[in-house]
């Protein structure tokens, strides 16, 4: 699980102004290289960017699919993270009112790829997961 290397997700928004104090100050997550079109941030050791987009674009609609009882949002990205930032973030996002797609709970507990798990939306509707796991070495156990 060691040496993985950083992904890159470039992704539309309307509202960079919004958006851009989302990641930067609701996450935390530092500001890289930016315009007045789009801005990189480090969104916990990979490289996230927001676009803005122009004109009417249509939005598909939303889709989910059932994992663990849970409706869970499709598409979605996030991060893996230690039990503890997770823990934490949890309670963050808990403590400022987050409205969650999927509260923050522990999944498949017990299992193999036992999972804290968390759902939510940025201000443009992209739905973000953030987890961690007892044990980091069953990320890609079946």
């Amino acid at each position: 699980m060691n040496n993985l290397t950083p992904f890159h997700l470039a992704i539309p928004v309307s509202d960079l102004k919004k958006c851009r104090k989302f990641y930067a100050e609701t996450l935390n997550c530092p500001e890289g290289r930016s315009s007045e079109k789009w801005v990189d941030f480090d969104f916990f050791g990979h490289q996230l960017v927001i676009h803005e987009k122009s004109g009417e674009h249509q939005s598909e609609k939303p889709i989910a699919n059932p994992v663990d009882g849970h409706d869970v949002p499709v598409p979605h990205f996030g991060v893996v993270l230690d039990w503890d930032t997770w823990t934490a973030l949890a309670e963050r996002m808990k403590a400022i009112k987050t409205q969650f797609v999927i509260e923050p709970y522990v999944r498949f507990e017990g299992e193999v790829g036992e999972q804290a798990t968390m759902f939510f939306l940025d201000p443009e509707g992209n739905a973000l997961e953030f987890k961690a796991f007892k044990d980091i070495n069953q990320l890609f156990a079946s």
